[in-house]
């Protein structure tokens, strides 16, 4: 078992249009189950804690349905930990939640960029949706480089934006600014499924990616934690090997003396 981190946005309305916004249902419920199904914890968190905004709930989609009405789930998004008081040393991974809250409040966060350079300079996986990879920008790791320089991401597009008709109110193209960070942009059409995957950086382009990027972390945890059963039951021969060599050792001593 693994255990996740989910950050979702708190901004709840849309610049200074009045339009109501939070984070995507669809692109948190979709990846949840993906990770509940494998039998992974996951835990929720959002720039400022507490509870968060959200978009409207498809009712006619039963994942979503079940995320919503999930105990736990509910237990966790209803008093939500500050991303600046988490420690990125309890998680495995994080994922984040799409929304077009995040175009105002993911880019400038201090406390999100620790906790994703953190968990990923420890080894673990970013995860990121739609405009979720707005909590990539100005995510500088150890080694000096921005976490996504050099590296295929996919993320909402300028088409989508123009689509949405939301190109006009928010504060920047996603698009455009992970490409000046050094990102290699990758895209699908409008509103059809991308996702990108380098190393141990899994990114996708809208909702419609949403469960497919928790399915290629789901294949990069199935990895790793075959890495560390097979490094286990190493440790465990070499012991045994120890062990029985000892055992060897004091049998032939034991033969030397009586003899």
């Amino acid at each position: 078992m693994k255990k996740i981190l989910m950050v979702v946005t708190s901004v709840s309305e849309l610049g200074d249009t009045g339009e109501k916004t939070g984070y995507n249902v669809a692109e948190a419920a979709h990846p949840w189950k993906v990770f509940k199904d494998s039998g992974h914890f996951v835990d929720f968190a959002s720039i400022k804690g507490g509870q968060p905004p959200r978009d409207e709930v498809d009712e006619e989609d039963p994942i979503q349905v079940a995320f919503t009405q999930d105990e736990t789930t509910r237990a966790g998004l209803y008093n939500t930990a500050r991303v600046d008081v988490v420690d990125p040393a309890q998680y495995d991974a994080i994922y984040l939640v799409g929304g077009h809250g995040t175009m105002w409040d993911f880019p400038d966060s201090e406390g999100l960029q620790n906790l994703v350079a953190g968990i990923y300079n420890a080894g673990g996986l970013v995860g990121a949706v739609c405009h979720g990879p707005a909590g990539l920008v100005n995510v500088e790791l150890d080694n000096g480089f921005r976490l996504v320089e050099g590296r295929d991401v996919a993320a909402f597009t300028n088409d989508e934006e123009v689509a949405a008709g939301k190109d006009k109110v928010i504060p920047f193209f996603l698009a455009d600014r992970l490409e000046e960070q050094g990102a290699r942009h990758v895209s699908a059409g409008v509103f059809e499924e991308k996702v990108a995957v380098d190393g141990r950086l899994v990114t996708g382009q809208n909702p419609a990616s949403a469960a497919g990027v928790a399915k290629e972390m789901e294949k990069l945890f199935a990895e790793v934690i075959h890495h560390e059963k097979a490094e286990e039951q190493h440790e465990a021969d070499a012991v045994r090997a120890g062990k029985d060599a000892e055992k060897s050792a004091r049998k032939q001593a034991g033969s030397d003396t009586g003899h």
